[in-house]
């Protein structure tokens, strides 16, 4: 039996205002270890940290695709993305 994997992009807002974006297969468990500090060093002196965003695709590389692209943004077009990206959610 195959096990479901979510293969999932996300984005932390840290404590001084900056983003994270980052891969996981297991969001809530990612998120507690960013905020115990043992997540990625970048988030550690900037706890807590709190999901802004996640988007689940199928594969890991279309997750980490999206990861890439994400962080070649600038931060106005990165909060675009985010804001743009939700709306979507909600009307469907």
């Amino acid at each position: 039996m195959e096990q479901k994997t979510d293969h999932t992009f996300y984005v932390l807002e840290c404590a001084d205002g900056t983003l994270y974006a980052g891969y996981t297969n297991d969001l809530p468990k990612r998120i507690k270890t960013h905020n115990e500090g043992k997540g990625a060093k970048y988030t550690r002196p900037r706890r807590p940290v709190a999901c802004i965003y996640s988007e689940i695709f199928e594969t890991k590389t279309e997750a980490m695709r999206a990861e890439y692209s994400f962080k070649q943004l600038s931060r106005p077009a990165k909060l675009r993305y985010i804001a743009d990206h939700q709306k979507g959610e909600e009307a469907e």
